[in-house]
């Protein structure tokens, strides 16, 4: 097996890449990386210079690996930005360094993926390998594997790497027959605050509307988009995707979408876009331009909740932070990423204080699932 890299997805074939991606995990599908890089939201002008990495056995793709050279830390949900201040002050750059993650998309999933014949740990030495030579070959500072699957966090660390943890909150499905039955098991007071606030949307004259990709129109795309992007600019931001991705990623995978659209007086007035996976519904885009009591709630939670209880998926990631969604039974759960640093001082320093903020996320987490709203078992 050797490696190949590529600076773009059209440097790779679409059906041997989706034949080891497959569709469960929507995110390394070719559309979705391939609708970033053609749109134009990661190229080398944003700061996302796409450099991909294969395992070919003569010319049959084996395994591959999605890998950016970054000259900032946007976009990445995993924050090293103190990292990055302790090599100026050392008069070192920390920039350019390498990630491996889906830009802007804190959802865990497989980072290196190989056909089943091919061991993976062979494969994971093998690349690692390749980005210690590349590393040292363009004196680029360290290599980021960021929300991996907990088995190849795993994988990574008994290869010498620092994995820092983090705490998302995901709901899970426990075989509910509709959200009512998902309601008996709160206790009470949160059973009747879920209540209340999904309650409150048909008071205020809102709708709910759950479309599927392929069924949404040229002018309900043109109002998520407007949605999608006032949540930037009500942080004084711009957003990190542009028209054209979302153009690209409905004609391309729309099966694999879902738009919920609040309706009021005949007028579009907030949206939520989910992607749908083969047993996780991923909450990703939201916006409105109306705000109303319960609103943000309904569109992109409970929407969610009642897709999956309807269609049998057993887990929503509704996306990083939010410990509010705490009390509407998302539960605590443990992300990883993984470190590489080639400056051996910096490696340790950086190794000692993540042992550290381990122990305080675990009790974080710890602290979290004191607050989940579900009844006491006797």
């Amino acid at each position: 097996m050797e490696v190949k890299q590529i600076d773009s997805m059209t440097q790779v074939d679409c059906t041997a890449w989706n034949r080891l991606a497959g569709d469960a995990y929507p995110f390394l599908r070719h559309e979705f990386l391939s609708a970033l890089e053609q749109s134009g939201s990661v190229s080398a002008q944003t700061g996302w210079e796409p450099a991909h990495l294969l395992v070919m056995d003569e010319e049959e793709l084996v395994a591959f690996m999605p890998l950016y050279l970054k000259r900032h830390s946007w976009g990445e949900y995993v924050f090293d930005q103190s990292w990055a201040q302790a090599y100026r002050q050392q008069g070192l750059d920390y920039y350019p360094k390498w990630l491996t993650a889906i830009p802007f998309t804190p959802c865990q999933g497989a980072r290196i993926v190989s056909k089943a014949a091919a061991d993976p740990l062979e494969v994971v030495q093998l690349l690692l390998g390749f980005i210690k030579q590349l590393s040292d070959q363009r004196d680029i500072s360290s290599w980021h594997c960021l929300f991996p699957i907990e088995h190849q966090a795993e994988q990574l660390r008994s290869l010498g790497l620092s994995i820092r943890e983090g705490v998302q909150f995901h709901w899970f499905n426990r075989g509910y027959h509709d959200f009512n039955d998902f309601l008996q098991t709160l206790n009470a007071g949160k059973r009747k605050m879920l209540k209340r606030e999904r309650r409150k949307i048909s008071e205020q004259g809102v709708s709910l509307l759950r479309i599927a990709g392929p069924d949404v129109s040229e002018a309900q795309w043109r109002a998520f988009f407007r949605f999608y992007t006032m949540t930037y600019l009500k942080r004084g931001s711009q957003p990190y995707l542009n028209p054209a991705f979302f153009q690209q990623i409905a004609a391309t995978m729309g099966e694999q979408l879902l738009l919920v659209l609040a309706v009021k007086e005949d007028k579009y007035i907030a949206a939520a876009l989910s992607f749908i996976g083969a047993d996780t519904l991923y909450g990703r885009y939201w916006g409105c331009d109306e705000e109303h009591h319960s609103l943000h709630f309904e569109t992109c939670y409970y929407q969610g909740l009642d897709y999956c209880i309807e269609h049998g998926l057993q887990r929503f990631d509704s996306g990083a932070q939010g410990e509010h969604k705490i009390a509407r039974g998302f539960e605590p759960i443990t992300t990883y990423s993984a470190h590489w640093i080639k400056d051996n001082r910096f490696a340790k320093a950086i190794g000692r204080f993540l042992v550290g903020e381990q122990e305080a996320m675990r009790l974080y987490k710890q602290d979290a699932a004191t607050y989940l709203p579900f009844k006491q078992s006797n």
